[in-house]
């Protein structure tokens, strides 16, 4: 018997048919005698629909009211499981945020957990009755309703996994596992049976949408086994954990994309310190946030500074930094918002030497330029001209053989 939370997202109970398979799907792990505690989100859709309703009445609702007015979303869900799991014969109770008193600060709209009371909770499993937990909500030190920020569903369940100690935190989606790349770009994308926290919190990070990377790097804080599993079919999914089960690890795990980005370019800067703190410090101040950094100091005693933004934020960052550009006497400021991110990630890089001359070579075999480069001890993120996005990910992953289920990635 193993306890487990399971957590599911919004398209998994987008309707009153699908909250009804959820149902089932619980009740067969009950049935061979596992205790289950379920976090869920609001439906699929839902939270944009109320953020929109709350706009359509306030140009600026105030953050704590738009909070008590998002976390409506998850109390529809728990109640209709819990009525779904009674009706089948499986005793369960809902749970919204503050019931479970999960205590946040008071950072509405994007609220950090400082801990849960646990003891309703452990008391239910003890009497057979399914909690049923609200994700993506909690309550401040006054009382007041707090959200987690998008995705806080899974750091819901991360947290309450880590303070049960339980042997999986089952993330239930509508994929069957983490990938080695998009299926829908790459047709032998393979699923992992396993992947490092380390791993997944690089690809989350550099633009997989499995798994949040708050969520991740919460798991990996309190070694919470994470599985990635369907919520429509029965499957082993992927496991996240600490170590994989292989001799060695293979050289790279997976390839993630992003294609939301932006570069903006300052030309014709003065060479002197503190240059790049007067460039970014306003963008930070907004705040914008910046990915990728790259400085060429040229023979002129000036320096080129480039950095990446979200595709949102290009117009607005641009028009911030022409001030910028005039006060400190720079010869050009320029971007480009049709660019893309492609990355691979794999912890066997840190013991093979030559992935980013392969890297380079394929790419320049397809003849896609790099515009940027970013490297850690485990991943390797170009950018490119978003026109060759689909094909920079198939040559990659061809390149390295993901495709293949071997411990040298080729």
């Amino acid at each position: 018997m193993a306890l487990l939370v399971q957590k599911y997202g919004g398209t998994s109970i987008g309707s009153s048919d699908r909250i009804k398979a959820v149902a089932e799907r619980i009740g067969k792990y009950l049935d061979d005698g596992h205790q289950v505690v379920v976090v869920v989100s609001a439906m699929s859709g839902e939270t944009n629909r109320l953020l929109e309703l709350g706009r359509s009445v306030a140009e600026n609702p105030q953050a704590r009211e738009l909070d008590v007015l998002l976390a409506s979303g998850e109390q529809v869900t728990i109640a209709l499981l819990s009525m779904a799991l009674a009706e089948r014969g499986y005793p369960a109770r809902s749970y919204l945020g503050d019931q479970v008193q999960i205590q946040t600060d008071a950072n509405h709209g994007r609220a950090r957990i400082l801990s849960i009371d646990t003891d309703a909770i452990r008391g239910d499993l003890d009497r057979g009755i399914v909690p049923v937990i609200a994700g993506f909500q909690g309550v401040d030190d006054d009382g007041n309703l707090t959200t987690l920020g998008r995705g806080g569903s899974d750091t819901t369940a991360v947290a309450v996994a880590a303070k049960l100690k339980v042997d999986e935190c089952h993330i239930c989606t509508d994929v069957d596992g983490v990938y080695t790349a998009d299926p829908r770009i790459v047709d032998t994308a393979r699923r992992l049976e396993q992947i490092t926290f380390e791993e997944m919190l690089e690809l989350a990070s550099l633009g997989s949408k499995v798994l949040t990377p708050r969520s991740v790097q919460f798991a990996g804080k309190y070694n919470v086994p994470l599985r990635v599993v369907s919520s429509f079919e029965q499957g082993p999914g992927t496991l996240i954990t600490t170590e994989k089960n292989t001799m060695e690890q293979p050289i790279v795990s997976g390839i993630a994309y992003a294609r939301d980005e932006a570069k903006i370019t300052m030309s014709g800067v003065p060479d002197v310190p503190g240059v790049a703190s007067r460039i970014l410090g306003p963008v930070a101040r907004v705040p914008t946030e910046v990915d990728m950094i790259v400085q060429n100091t040229g023979a002129d005693g000036t320096t080129d500074f480039t950095f990446t933004v979200k595709r949102d934020d290009y117009d607005h960052t641009l028009g911030l930094l022409e001030k910028v550009r005039e006060e400190l006497g720079a010869r050009e400021l320029s971007g480009d918002n049709r660019i893309a991110k492609v990355s691979v990630v794999g912890v066997g890089m840190r013991s093979h030497a030559g992935v980013a001359s392969r890297l380079f070579d394929a790419l320049a075999a397809e003849n896609i330029n790099i515009l940027m480069i970013s490297t850690s001890e485990i991943k390797i993120s170009v950018v490119i001209a978003e026109r060759y996005l689909e094909l920079a990910v198939r040559c990659m992953h061809s390149e390295f053989d993901l495709a293949h289920d071997d411990v040298d990635g080729g």
